[in-house]
């Protein structure tokens, strides 16, 4: 399965959507607040998302997805 993720970062209201590049289907979302959250830790590098090597990509997909399904479980 491959991903496009889908970042709108410089807006008032900035956002990420990791989609199935195959059905167009949101997989993830993420909102200011998460994306803050992200800068803040360091797990997310916005020059990762201009990168063209898929390693990188790949990695960065994974690692959003799994902040994804952990800030599902948190209480």
């Amino acid at each position: 399965m491959t991903y496009l993720i889908d970042a709108w970062l410089d807006r008032p209201q900035p956002y990420l959507r990791i989609l199935n590049r195959e059905t167009g289907q949101v997989c993830a979302v993420l909102e200011q607040e998460a994306l803050d959250e992200l800068r803040d830790q360091g797990d997310l590098d916005l020059h990762e998302l201009n990168s063209n090597e898929p390693l990188v990509l790949k990695e960065l997909v994974r690692s959003l997805f799994l902040y994804c399904y952990a800030r599902a479980l948190r209480p």
